[in-house]
């Protein structure tokens, strides 16, 4: 992403994560005008001790740069994060002992992919990968809806995704594939140690190698009508199970 791909992020949390861990990415900020509490003043010192641009902006000017969200305030113009490709993400994983990713196998839409990172975020997982090509890629929509999550999670592009899988393996990753035609339950996999959750696109989920190159196919029981989820809904009940064996055991 150029610089030209600069973008406002708003919300007391999303600008003091930027500011705690890039705070050189940060370009200046905006904070409504008369607005003063405990969480406010934080931020202004941390502003302040970073040298970055301030100013004080009626409400309306950042409804109208932000639309209709829960800005609290602020907003904060920002350069992109750092986009890591496959050998920052094999170095990155030398220091985690029980890695927990999620793989997006040709995610486009934006508020899928800005979900997604929020669902991952949450429950701690230790980055997301995505292919270069046919996938969406962190823009300004993707971090609205990521609500803050963008900013901190690390997030790899690279430029074959089969090869990476089998890098991951090689490093000693179980790659769990989620689709629809497997026939084993997610809920009997052991999701434990290091491993990848890798999901496809909603219409045509998995790529072939993509499911090929993947140690185990699993799915998510479907009970009622409805043939297939949402991939963001997918990841976050993926995601949760990973969490739920790793805190609670299976």
């Amino acid at each position: 992403m150029s610089g030209s791909d600069n973008y406002y992020i708003y919300g007391i949390h999303a600008i003091q994560a930027v500011l705690a861990r890039t705070p050189e990415r940060v370009l200046n900020v905006a904070i409504v005008q008369d607005k003063h509490d405990a969480r406010i003043d934080t931020l202004l010192q941390e502003i302040k001790h970073h040298g970055i641009a301030l100013q004080r902006v009626p409400e309306k000017q950042l409804n109208k740069q932000l639309g209709d969200v829960n800005h609290q305030g602020v907003m904060a113009l920002v350069r992109p994060p750092h986009i890591g490709n496959e050998q920052d993400l094999l170095h990155d994983l030398t220091q985690k002992t029980a890695p927990l990713l999620l793989i997006l196998d040709g995610v486009q839409d934006p508020h899928n992919l800005g979900a997604c990172l929020r669902s991952a975020d949450a429950a701690g997982a230790d980055g997301v990968v995505v292919p270069r090509d046919r996938a969406c890629s962190l823009t300004a929509t993707v971090s609205k809806v990521a609500s803050g999550a963008a900013e901190v999670l690390p997030f790899y592009q690279v430029t074959n995704l089969a090869r990476t899988l089998r890098a991951l393996q090689d490093s000693g990753v179980h790659c769990v594939g989620l689709a629809g035609e497997a026939t084993t339950s997610l809920y009997d996999c052991d999701l434990n140690g290091p491993v990848a959750l890798v999901l496809g696109t909603e219409g045509s989920g998995l790529r072939r190698l993509t499911r090929e190159t993947c140690d185990v196919l699993a799915k998510l029981p479907m009970h009622g009508s409805v043939e297939s989820l949402n991939v963001s809904v997918t990841a976050g009940i993926a995601l949760y199970e990973a969490v739920r064996q790793r805190t609670q055991g299976r």
